[in-house]
């Protein structure tokens, strides 16, 4: 209706009544929302049907007989297994792997024909059958899930690994793939688009002279990359300003007061928070959030997990800037102190709760910016 009113404003005769565009964009208001409404309305009590998708038979088994609707059939990569492990079953099946037992379910192929499958076959329900929740797999299936709006469903033995989106007495919980609505969800990535564009703008003279300082106090690039964990378990890279000489960066987590790898201006750049300024960036092309868990360096993830049994939950929150954990410092020298400052977020996630840390953050920021400059200030030596 804009571009009509839009083209009749330079083009007279194409011009329609203002009475015409006024009547006209009253109903599309009314029309398109309740049409919308009956098409979700549509999709949700389209006849349920599941598939099983994953690599331990035992657990196909399983989850068949626990599953109270329609199966179609599993989708699995190459199973090697022995065959004790197995459900006997009177069919034999040869999927990219060793021949082993499994339920007399229709085999629908790999894992790489999941999109495929759901699309055609319009399943409601996938349910996930991993031996191990590992992030190449196990998360890549939620992850598709999530992007075609489909429930997933795990054995109770993994739901240290994933958020519940209700607690059931089955043998199968339902994962929560989205925590958060669609409005909450568009308010939070236009607050991330703001509060990046902003930082942009106000701290672009600041960006190149901590690249000058950087460049003139080490030798080494500017800007470090690394690969870090995104939201259900993918990968990006995080970019921040070089703190650290060349080559020295190590997996383990080390506490910046006894880190001698760290340089001068590095110190400056971590005490005053700077070195995050090109975070910036990552939220503005949706890789992170302003708030959200921390993005851990893939290399230290595992390390991570070791020391907290559901460190993967945090997996379901896209990561942030700062967070519940960042303003209580809390940080991976301690992961089951950050991990419940995460999970705490989780629970408690909302627009106004994130606007709070920001303004904590912030002030956290400046705090420490004021104690800095009063440190290194001669008259008070």
């Amino acid at each position: 209706m804009f571009a009509l009113a839009t083209l009749g404003y330079f083009n007279w005769t194409y011009r329609l009544p203002r009475a015409t565009l006024a009547i006209t964009t009253a109903i599309l208001l009314v029309v398109l929302p309740i049409w919308l409404v009956m098409v979700k309305s549509e999709y949700r009590t389209r006849n349920p049907q599941a598939i099983i998708v994953g690599d331990d038979p035992a657990q196909i088994s399983r989850a068949a007989n626990a599953l109270k609707m329609p199966i179609l059939g599993y989708l699995s990569p190459p199973i090697n297994v022995d065959s004790e492990s197995a459900t006997p079953s009177p069919e034999m099946v040869l999927d990219g792997g060793a021949e082993v037992l499994l339920p007399p379910l229709k085999p629908l192929g790999g894992l790489s024909r999941l999109e495929q499958v759901l699309t055609d076959y319009d399943v409601t329900t996938v349910v996930l059958t991993f031996r191990t929740t590992d992030r190449g797999e196990f998360f890549g299936v939620l992850e598709t899930c999530h992007e075609h709006g489909v429930e997933a469903e795990v054995l109770r033995e993994h739901a240290d690994s994933v958020l519940l989106s209700e607690e059931t007495a089955g043998e199968l919980v339902t994962v929560d793939l989205e925590p958060w609505d669609w409005q909450d969800r568009l308010l939070k990535r236009g607050f991330d688009v703001t509060f990046a564009l902003t930082g942009v703008v106000l701290f672009a003279p600041l960006l190149g002279l901590i690249a000058l300082a950087i460049k003139l106090d080490s030798p080494g690039p500017v800007f470090y990359g690394q690969k870090r964990t995104a939201d259900l378990g993918s990968t990006f890279e995080v970019l921040k300003f070089r703190t650290m000489y060349a080559g020295s960066e190590s997996v383990g987590p080390v506490d910046d007061e006894d880190n001698d790898r760290i340089t001068r201006v590095g110190r400056l750049l971590r005490k005053s928070h700077l070195d995050e300024l090109p975070q910036l960036w990552s939220i503005l092309v949706g890789d992170m959030s302003v708030v959200g868990p921390r993005a851990v360096w893939i290399d230290e993830e595992s390390l991570l997990e070791e020391r907290a049994v559901e460190w993967r939950k945090r997996w379901f929150v896209k990561p942030g800037l700062t967070g519940l954990a960042q303003i209580h410092d809390a940080s991976s020298t301690d992961p089951e102190t950050k991990l419940r400052y995460d999970l705490e977020y989780i629970r408690r996630q909302s627009f106004w709760l994130d606007v709070k840390i920001v303004i904590h953050q912030i002030w956290m920021a400046m705090t420490d910016v004021v104690e800095l400059v009063r440190n290194t200030d001669p008259k008070r030596r």
